[in-house]
Protein backbone atom coordinates (compact mmCIF):
# COMPACT_ATOMS: atom_id res chain seq x y z
CA UNK A 1 0.00 0.00 0.00
CA UNK A 2 1.31 3.47 -0.91
CA UNK A 3 0.77 6.37 1.48
CA UNK A 4 -1.15 9.12 -0.30
CA UNK A 5 0.30 12.64 -0.31
CA UNK A 6 -2.40 15.29 -0.04
CA UNK A 7 -2.18 18.47 -2.11
CA UNK A 8 -3.72 21.92 -1.73
CA UNK A 9 -6.87 20.55 -3.38
CA UNK A 10 -9.32 19.23 -0.79
CA UNK A 11 -9.59 15.66 -2.03
CA UNK A 12 -9.05 12.46 -0.04
CA UNK A 13 -8.36 8.96 -1.38
CA UNK A 14 -10.97 6.28 -0.90
CA UNK A 15 -11.05 5.19 2.76
CA UNK A 16 -10.80 1.54 1.69
CA UNK A 17 -7.23 2.23 0.56
CA UNK A 18 -6.00 2.74 4.14
CA UNK A 19 -3.39 0.28 5.39
CA UNK A 20 -4.18 -2.41 7.97
CA UNK A 21 -3.52 0.03 10.81
CA UNK A 22 -5.82 2.65 9.29
CA UNK A 23 -3.22 5.09 7.94
CA UNK A 24 -4.47 6.60 4.70
CA UNK A 25 -2.73 9.86 3.78
CA UNK A 26 -0.14 12.42 4.77
CA UNK A 27 0.11 16.18 4.42
CA UNK A 28 -2.47 18.81 3.68
CA UNK A 29 -3.61 21.20 6.39
CA UNK A 30 -6.22 21.63 9.11
CA UNK A 31 -8.36 24.15 7.28
CA UNK A 32 -12.03 23.85 8.31
CA UNK A 33 -13.12 22.83 4.80
CA UNK A 34 -10.59 19.99 4.74
CA UNK A 35 -11.55 18.80 8.22
CA UNK A 36 -15.25 18.76 7.36
CA UNK A 37 -14.53 16.87 4.12
CA UNK A 38 -12.45 14.36 6.06
CA UNK A 39 -15.07 13.66 8.71
CA UNK A 40 -17.79 13.36 6.10
CA UNK A 41 -15.73 10.51 4.60
CA UNK A 42 -14.99 8.90 7.97
CA UNK A 43 -11.39 10.14 7.95
CA UNK A 44 -9.75 11.93 10.87
CA UNK A 45 -6.34 13.53 11.60
CA UNK A 46 -4.11 11.98 14.25
CA UNK A 47 -0.43 12.81 14.59
CA UNK A 48 2.16 13.68 17.22
CA UNK A 49 3.48 17.24 17.65
CA UNK A 50 6.33 17.86 15.25
CA UNK A 51 5.24 15.09 12.86
CA UNK A 52 3.59 15.65 9.48
CA UNK A 53 -0.20 15.58 9.34
CA UNK A 54 -1.47 12.00 9.18
CA UNK A 55 -5.00 11.02 8.17
CA UNK A 56 -6.69 7.78 9.22
CA UNK A 57 -9.63 5.51 8.47
CA UNK A 58 -9.74 2.65 10.98
CA UNK A 59 -11.53 -0.63 10.28
CA UNK A 60 -13.27 -1.98 12.31
CA UNK A 61 -14.79 1.20 13.75
CA UNK A 62 -16.05 1.67 17.28
CA UNK A 63 -19.43 3.41 17.46
CA UNK A 64 -22.23 3.98 19.95
CA UNK A 65 -25.69 3.57 18.47
CA UNK A 66 -27.75 5.86 20.66
CA UNK A 67 -30.43 3.24 21.21
CA UNK A 68 -27.77 0.88 22.62
CA UNK A 69 -26.20 3.31 25.10
CA UNK A 70 -26.13 2.08 28.68
CA UNK A 71 -24.92 3.43 32.01
CA UNK A 72 -24.15 1.87 35.38
CA UNK A 73 -26.47 2.16 38.39
CA UNK A 74 -23.87 4.30 40.16
CA UNK A 75 -23.70 6.75 37.28
CA UNK A 76 -27.50 6.85 37.03
CA UNK A 77 -27.60 7.66 40.74
CA UNK A 78 -25.04 10.47 40.37
CA UNK A 79 -27.10 11.98 37.56
CA UNK A 80 -30.38 11.66 39.48
CA UNK A 81 -28.86 13.26 42.59
CA UNK A 82 -27.69 16.24 40.57
CA UNK A 83 -24.08 16.08 41.72
CA UNK A 84 -23.02 17.84 38.53
CA UNK A 85 -24.23 20.72 36.43
CA UNK A 86 -23.99 20.20 32.66
CA UNK A 87 -23.54 22.90 30.04
CA UNK A 88 -22.94 22.89 26.30
CA UNK A 89 -20.51 25.00 24.26
CA UNK A 90 -19.79 27.22 27.26
CA UNK A 91 -16.06 26.44 27.59
CA UNK A 92 -14.91 24.70 24.41
CA UNK A 93 -11.33 26.00 24.57
CA UNK A 94 -11.00 24.94 28.21
CA UNK A 95 -12.35 21.47 27.47
CA UNK A 96 -10.00 20.74 24.59
CA UNK A 97 -7.04 22.17 26.53
CA UNK A 98 -7.96 20.02 29.53
CA UNK A 99 -8.13 16.89 27.37
CA UNK A 100 -4.54 17.54 26.31
CA UNK A 101 -3.35 18.56 29.77
CA UNK A 102 -4.75 15.48 31.54
CA UNK A 103 -2.88 13.16 29.18
CA UNK A 104 0.35 15.07 29.72
CA UNK A 105 -0.09 15.02 33.50
CA UNK A 106 -0.51 11.25 33.34
CA UNK A 107 2.72 10.91 31.37
CA UNK A 108 1.03 10.04 28.10
CA UNK A 109 1.64 11.58 24.72
CA UNK A 110 -1.08 13.67 23.14
CA UNK A 111 -2.11 14.47 19.59
CA UNK A 112 -4.04 17.49 20.86
CA UNK A 113 -1.26 19.96 20.12
CA UNK A 114 -1.64 23.72 20.01
CA UNK A 115 -2.11 23.39 16.26
CA UNK A 116 -4.95 20.92 16.73
CA UNK A 117 -6.55 23.02 19.46
CA UNK A 118 -6.55 26.09 17.24
CA UNK A 119 -8.07 24.12 14.35
CA UNK A 120 -10.91 22.69 16.41
CA UNK A 121 -11.59 25.99 18.16
CA UNK A 122 -12.06 27.41 14.68
CA UNK A 123 -14.54 24.62 13.88
CA UNK A 124 -16.32 25.48 17.11
CA UNK A 125 -16.59 29.12 16.09
CA UNK A 126 -18.09 27.98 12.78
CA UNK A 127 -20.71 25.82 14.53
CA UNK A 128 -19.29 22.37 13.71
CA UNK A 129 -17.42 21.44 16.89
CA UNK A 130 -19.13 21.19 20.26
CA UNK A 131 -18.24 20.64 23.88
CA UNK A 132 -20.08 19.24 26.86
CA UNK A 133 -18.95 20.62 30.21
CA UNK A 134 -19.57 18.98 33.59
CA UNK A 135 -19.25 21.27 36.62
CA UNK A 136 -19.14 21.06 40.39
CA UNK A 137 -19.61 24.63 41.48
CA UNK A 138 -17.05 26.62 39.51
CA UNK A 139 -14.79 23.60 38.99
CA UNK A 140 -14.72 22.07 35.51
CA UNK A 141 -15.03 18.47 36.67
CA UNK A 142 -15.00 16.82 33.25
CA UNK A 143 -16.03 17.18 29.66
CA UNK A 144 -15.73 16.10 26.05
CA UNK A 145 -15.66 17.57 22.56
CA UNK A 146 -16.27 16.46 19.00
CA UNK A 147 -17.72 17.28 15.59
CA UNK A 148 -21.41 17.18 14.65
CA UNK A 149 -22.32 16.60 11.01
CA UNK A 150 -26.04 16.27 10.34
CA UNK A 151 -27.00 13.16 12.38
CA UNK A 152 -23.58 11.83 13.46
CA UNK A 153 -21.38 13.06 16.30
CA UNK A 154 -17.68 12.34 15.88
CA UNK A 155 -16.25 12.09 19.38
CA UNK A 156 -12.68 13.32 19.73
CA UNK A 157 -11.63 13.23 23.38
CA UNK A 158 -12.86 13.47 26.96
CA UNK A 159 -11.34 14.18 30.34
CA UNK A 160 -12.25 14.05 34.03
CA UNK A 161 -10.91 15.70 37.15
CA UNK A 162 -13.68 14.54 39.48
CA UNK A 163 -14.86 10.92 39.56
CA UNK A 164 -17.57 10.30 36.93
CA UNK A 165 -17.20 13.81 35.46
CA UNK A 166 -16.56 12.65 31.90
CA UNK A 167 -19.15 9.86 32.22
CA UNK A 168 -21.86 12.36 33.15
CA UNK A 169 -20.78 14.51 30.19
CA UNK A 170 -21.12 11.51 27.86
CA UNK A 171 -24.55 10.61 29.23
CA UNK A 172 -25.63 14.23 28.77
CA UNK A 173 -24.34 14.17 25.19
CA UNK A 174 -26.35 11.04 24.39
CA UNK A 175 -29.46 12.59 25.94
CA UNK A 176 -29.06 15.69 23.82
CA UNK A 177 -28.30 13.81 20.61
CA UNK A 178 -31.41 11.68 21.08
CA UNK A 179 -33.50 14.85 21.28
CA UNK A 180 -31.85 16.07 18.07
CA UNK A 181 -32.57 12.78 16.23
CA UNK A 182 -28.92 11.82 15.82
CA UNK A 183 -28.13 8.21 14.94
CA UNK A 184 -24.77 7.40 16.46
CA UNK A 185 -21.50 8.57 17.99
CA UNK A 186 -18.26 7.71 16.20
CA UNK A 187 -15.71 6.69 18.85
CA UNK A 188 -12.92 5.92 16.36
CA UNK A 189 -10.67 3.63 18.42
CA UNK A 190 -11.82 0.72 20.59
CA UNK A 191 -11.36 1.03 24.36
CA UNK A 192 -12.75 -1.08 27.21
CA UNK A 193 -14.05 2.14 28.79
CA UNK A 194 -16.30 2.90 25.81
CA UNK A 195 -17.33 -0.73 25.41
CA UNK A 196 -18.78 -0.53 28.93
CA UNK A 197 -21.24 2.10 27.65
CA UNK A 198 -22.56 -0.18 24.92
CA UNK A 199 -20.18 0.84 22.15
CA UNK A 200 -19.44 -1.86 19.59
CA UNK A 201 -17.30 -2.39 16.55
CA UNK A 202 -18.73 -2.35 13.05
CA UNK A 203 -16.91 -2.91 9.78
CA UNK A 204 -15.49 -0.02 7.81
CA UNK A 205 -17.99 -0.76 5.06
CA UNK A 206 -20.92 -0.59 7.47
CA UNK A 207 -19.57 2.63 8.93
CA UNK A 208 -19.41 4.21 5.47
CA UNK A 209 -23.01 3.11 4.91
CA UNK A 210 -23.96 4.85 8.15
CA UNK A 211 -22.26 8.03 6.94
CA UNK A 212 -24.25 7.99 3.71
CA UNK A 213 -27.47 7.41 5.63
CA UNK A 214 -26.88 10.02 8.32
CA UNK A 215 -25.03 12.87 6.61
CA UNK A 216 -27.15 14.59 3.99
CA UNK A 217 -25.75 18.07 4.61
CA UNK A 218 -22.61 19.60 6.06
CA UNK A 219 -24.22 22.94 6.90
CA UNK A 220 -23.08 23.74 10.47
CA UNK A 221 -25.77 23.49 13.11
CA UNK A 222 -24.48 26.43 15.15
CA UNK A 223 -23.62 26.53 18.82
CA UNK A 224 -25.66 24.47 21.27
CA UNK A 225 -27.69 26.12 24.00
CA UNK A 226 -28.02 24.64 27.47
CA UNK A 227 -31.06 22.57 28.23
CA UNK A 228 -32.34 20.61 31.19
CA UNK A 229 -30.63 17.27 31.73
Amino acid sequence: MSLFQLTDEIIFPQPSLADKNGLLAIGGDLHPDRLVAAYRSGIFPWFSPGDPLLWWFVDPRLVIFLTEFKISRRLARDIKQGRFRVTYDRAFARVIASCAQIRQEEGEGTWISGQMQNAYCRLHELGYAHSVECWQGDILAGGLYGIALDRIFFGESMFTRVSNGSKVALAALVSRLNKMNFHLIDCQMTTHHLLSFGAREISGTEFLDQLKLSIQTTVPGGKWCDDVF
